[in-house]
């Protein structure tokens, strides 16, 4: 458990490369936020990580989106 009592902010981890890195963070231990522009394929995302026993939340944001970004960092 090399990242025990870490937190990983996966973008992308909708599918893809994104969803295997969140799912190897967590397997290691971390927290994941799962961020993707689509919140069905994150939201799949994060009951896989919990359905292994991690911990996992989503969050909808468009990575590339300026205002999308300020967005969610007011969010906090």
């Amino acid at each position: 458990m090399k990242l025990q009592n870490k937190v990983a902010l996966i973008t992308g981890a909708g599918g893809g490369f994104g969803r295997a890195g969140a799912q190897i963070f967590a397997s290691e231990g971390a927290k994941v936020v799962v961020v993707d522009i689509s919140p069905e394929s994150g939201q799949e995302t994060v009951q896989l990580i919990k359905a292994a026993g991690g911990e996992a939340t989503f969050v909808a944001c468009d990575v590339g989106s300026v205002p999308d970004l300020e967005g969610w960092s007011n969010r906090r």
